[in-house]
């Protein structure tokens, strides 16, 4: 799968809006049969109702070790370019610390450090639910990008529920973008913080995303984090 993308442009869409679109990431076969793993409790080590927390609403659920496929293959196979970014990113904006190459090697990193519980989870959103603004971090090893998979189609599984992205800039209002995607489609984006240009050097920007209230249906997302929770 990752070897079908265009990294290229993948790079440059993070570098100048912190966001990127990976088209096509799943076939409509791998969507259908990934959503249909939320109702076999087995897979999963936790379930969340968003609306006991003030999170939103709607709920998901996080999987279990071992992870099935195609999760295990997204998170082994998108990590090694999107931590050749992550190492640059936190060049630019000054952090020393610098990410493995293989995601074995971030996770044992986690895991040293007592983040031991996966964070892959799948998402289920009905009528009348959304997800407030937020940053998944789970713990002090926090990989600075992650990944949505659209498992639905819109204007046919379901209405509303756009996956929405705010940007606060140093000393300037927040900036919102919505980004379209469409059944096995995926958006790559900053966990936290990230880096901009400016005309006296890079400065940094905090990234926070959620969930527009879903109208009709039932709309059902995967996201590939890349760090283990404490």
């Amino acid at each position: 799968m990752p070897h079908r993308q265009d990294w290229t442009a993948i790079t440059a869409a993070l570098d100048s809006q912190g966001w990127a679109v990976l088209p096509g990431l799943l076939s409509s076969e791998q969507c259908a049969a990934t959503a249909a793993l939320y109702d076999d409790e087995a897979r999963f080590r936790s379930r969340v109702v968003m609306a006991r927390h003030g999170f939103g609403r709607g709920e998901y659920r996080y999987f279990a070790y071992p992870q099935p496929e195609p999760v295990a293959a997204l998170r082994t196979g998108l990590y090694p370019p999107l931590a050749a970014i992550a190492n640059l990113w936190n060049h630019r904006m000054g952090i020393d610390r610098r990410f493995p190459p293989a995601h074995a090697d971030f996770l044992a990193r986690c895991h040293a450090a007592g983040q031991l519980r996966p964070t892959p989870l799948l998402l289920r959103y009905g009528p009348g639910d959304y997800n407030c603004l937020h940053q998944d971090l789970y713990g002090e090893h926090v990989f600075p990008l992650q990944l949505a998979v659209l498992l639905s189609e819109p204007e046919r599984d379901f209405t509303g529920g756009a996956f929405v992205l705010t940007e606060q800039r140093p000393r300037m209002q927040s900036r919102v973008a919505v980004v379209p995607l469409r059944q096995g489609d995926a958006v790559v984006f900053a966990v936290n913080q990230r880096p901009v240009r400016g005309s006296r050097g890079d400065y940094r920007v905090t990234m926070r995303h959620g969930v527009s209230e879903v109208r009709s249906g039932q709309r059902h997302v995967l996201g590939v984090i890349f760090h283990d929770s404490v």
